[in-house]
């Protein structure tokens, strides 16, 4: 008997939405709080700086109002689990636009207030099919906009650890974004052989080879949340969070070195 179908994740739209406004608040919140030798610190990201990486942290939801105001594409062209791998060839462009974006609103407050009305507007009366012109191709408002929770916890992680903050994360976006890159890796590593838990958000299998059907499969990884999100997008490396105890993986097809990270 062929193995069963893994069916798609879904999102509740509603929810997503909110999440995204939610942990952009949180992040506008956060950094108003920034001192000015804070914002001059190197944000680890590149020859970023804090300011920079605070500006960078505005396009994650301007990007869904700008698309929005362009004309909408003739077909989807992109699924949500294609995402995560089409984001690396846009790193040259994004850099030059975040460092440019940065020295043209020294004003960081400014520039949050301007984004946060822009997108709490359009997204009032924007339906959940509509296309937009990616740079990384047409996707459902409702797939871009998990993708945006993405965008935001993981750089509001990466400011937290720069700035010294603690800016809180949005328990909905935190699990979508979670989940969206655990759903990646099976994608990426097809299977059943492993077990990836990331509590309270996440289980997936991947991995080639034998199947398991009940109890305890003999292949398991588990970690928390903001240490899968940092395998997954190259802030951690595998063997440290071994290192560190921050992962746990028992049997021989329990090693994801090799298929980490997942976004560059």
């Amino acid at each position: 008997m062929p193995p069963a179908r893994k069916r798609t994740r879904t999102y509740d739209p509603a929810k997503i939405r909110a999440a995204v406004l939610a942990q952009f608040g949180n992040v506008r919140q956060g950094v108003r709080t920034l001192t000015e030798e804070q914002l001059a610190r190197p944000a680890r990201l590149g020859d970023w700086s804090v300011r920079e990486l605070a500006a960078h942290l505005t396009m994650a939801v301007e990007t869904v109002s700008r698309n929005l105001d362009r004309p909408e594409p003739a077909a989807k062209e992109l699924a949500l689990l294609e995402w995560p791998f089409a984001t690396a060839a846009r790193a040259g462009d994004i850099a030059d636009g975040t460092r440019e974006l940065a020295h043209d609103n020294p004003d960081l407050d400014a520039l949050y207030t301007r984004v946060e009305q822009r997108i709490t507007e359009r997204l009032a009366t924007a339906p959940d099919d509509r296309l937009l012109a990616a740079r990384t191709g047409a996707m459902t408002l409702a797939d871009y906009l998990v993708t945006r929770t993405v965008e935001l916890v993981v750089h509001t992680d990466d400011l937290n650890r720069a700035a010294g903050t603690d800016i809180p994360l949005d328990r909905q976006a935190l699990a979508a974004c979670t989940r969206l890159l655990a759903d990646a890796l099976a994608v990426k590593a097809p299977g059943a052989s492993t077990e990836v838990r990331i509590p309270p958000y996440a289980v997936v299998q991947c991995v080639e080879g034998p199947r398991h059907t009940r109890g305890t499969p003999p292949n398991v990884v588990e970690t928390d949340p903001l240490t899968w999100i940092r395998l997954a997008t190259g802030r951690t490396e595998w063997k440290t969070a071994l290192d560190e105890a921050k992962v746990s993986a028992s049997g021989e097809r329990a090693d994801l070195g090799g298929l980490l990270p997942l976004m560059g």
